[in-house]
């Protein structure tokens, strides 16, 4: 890694992706990252697995409910850890130290503020929302504990993202590795602790969830107070807080967190289709959920790594680079999502058998799952390239390209399709046309955009 103040190179955690084989080196950053993601997916699952196996499958059903309100709001910090990563990665390639130091001290106030201010609102208006979906009255009760108390760590979830956006952008995605394995190994202990020994059910696994979450958001900030490289945390300058800054990352960041709450709000419309068959079937679908998204993370640390690859190589005026980026980490996460669809296809039993013994809720997970393997590595397309075009700063119209493909599309396709079949395939088949239609948008805008860069190296 440069450090720009010195003017020499340092062996450290952080690395300089502009320079160096591609293929080699968006490989080796995803490893991390991606055992990263899962370890968050472990998160939930845990809360599911537990509370399935141990509580019942009213308590599995009430908490897998919540799955995809969650992410509205989760999805709007990771969003928002998503600008702030492809922001600092721009500097870093810039090689701007007063930049750097400025848009780290932004970042984390916005982070913390917007935490905060989604805790607050998602704790208060819990049983506001989780009504408006039609969560069914015997799982009200449930769903409304785990997901009020859930949103009490809001904060602590801002602040892990906002580090590890920190970090990865410097090209550190080990570090955020061992905090929140360390912060998994909590999330287990608790959550059997609370469930089995205290019978709290829901409310346990939520107590230890936001536990965990506190715990690697807290471990990660004192990192950067300590300082890595050109980076650091230092709560005495939060003064230098930039305007400028923080309209950066929150053109980047709002725009990307909004394309996880369209994302969100139109899986929310598909849950209300679910709601729609018997409380079997919903748990069947909320245990398939979770293998989701397991899918999704892996792909997702590709994802990641072509936002902060292309960020650190538009700052640098490396246009090559760029498109190799994107093309190397297509690659790899169509990739990635195939083997793990055939692995889900044959052994989808199995794994579902972690989050319950009942064998009818497993043949209603069954039925969804068998239609989505078959969907996932497409994503990887639209996904991959929304990345791209938030790595190049653009968020706006690839959010508006969300909103018609994935959204209205969805919305559409529930109240006819589906209204018309009533069917569990009829629903989700929608995911895989909806898929491709917002890949092609969104491809076609990345070339254009793409071609108006204009090289420096």
């Amino acid at each position: 890694m440069y450090n720009i103040k010195s003017g020499r190179t340092i062996k450290s955690y952080e690395q300089d992706f502009t320079k160096g084989s591609l293929l080699k080196e968006i490989f080796f950053y995803s490893i991390p990252l991606t055992l990263t993601n899962l370890l968050q997916v472990f998160f939930n699952i845990t809360d599911i697995a537990v509370v399935g196996r141990y509580a019942g499958s009213l308590p599995l059903a009430s908490v897998g409910s919540t799955s995809q309100f969650l992410f509205l709001f989760t999805g709007l910090l990771i969003g928002l850890g998503g600008g702030i990563n492809v922001i600092i990665a721009y500097y870093i390639g810039a090689k701007s130290q007063k930049d750097i130091d400025e848009a780290v001290h932004s970042a984390f106030v916005v982070a913390l503020s917007a935490g905060i201010l989604l805790g607050l609102f998602g704790f208060t208006f819990a049983r506001q929302t989780l009504s408006m979906i039609k969560t069914k009255a015997e799982l009200l009760d449930g769903a409304v504990s785990y997901f009020s108390i859930y949103m009490l760590g809001m904060p602590g979830v801002a602040l892990y993202n906002f580090g590890n956006a920190v970090l990865g952008a410097a090209g550190d995605t080990k570090r955020p590795l061992y905090f929140l394995t360390i912060a998994g190994v909590i999330n287990i202990i608790l959550n059997l602790f609370f469930v089995i020994v205290c019978h709290l059910d829901c409310v346990g696994v939520a107590i230890a969830s936001i536990i965990s979450e506190y715990t690697s958001g807290i471990l990660v900030c004192l990192l950067l107070s300590k300082g890595i490289a050109n980076i650091k945390l230092d709560f005495k300058k939060l003064k230098i807080v930039n305007r400028q800054k923080i309209f950066y990352i929150l053109k980047i960041g709002i725009p990307a967190g909004l394309q996880n709450a369209i994302f969100a709000i139109a899986n929310t419309v598909v849950l209300v289709g679910v709601n729609s068959f018997n409380a079997v079937m919903v748990a069947g679908t909320a245990a398939s959920a979770n293998l989701d998204n397991i899918v999704y993370n892996v792909m997702g640390a590709f994802y990641t790594a072509d936002a902060t690859f292309i960020g650190q190589n538009y700052g640098a005026g490396n246009k090559k680079r760029i498109r190799n980026s994107i093309l190397i980490s297509n690659a790899y996460a169509f990739t990635a999502g195939l083997i793990l669809s055939m692995l889900l296809y044959k052994f989808g039993r199995q794994a579902l058998g972690m989050f319950t013994n009942d064998s009818a809720v497993i043949d209603a997970g069954m039925l969804r799952l068998k239609i989505m393997a078959f969907s996932y590595p497409i994503a990887s397309f639209m996904d991959n390239t929304i990345a791209a075009n938030r790595g190049l700063g653009k968020t706006i119209v690839p959010s508006i390209i969300v909103l018609l493909g994935s959204c209205f599309f969805r919305i559409l396709w529930v109240y006819t399709i589906f209204a018309y079949f009533r069917t569990i395939p009829s629903l989700f088949l929608l995911y895989i046309f909806s898929w491709v239609i917002t890949a092609l948008a969104e491809i076609i805008y990345f070339i254009r955009g793409y071609r108006r860069i204009k090289a420096i190296v």
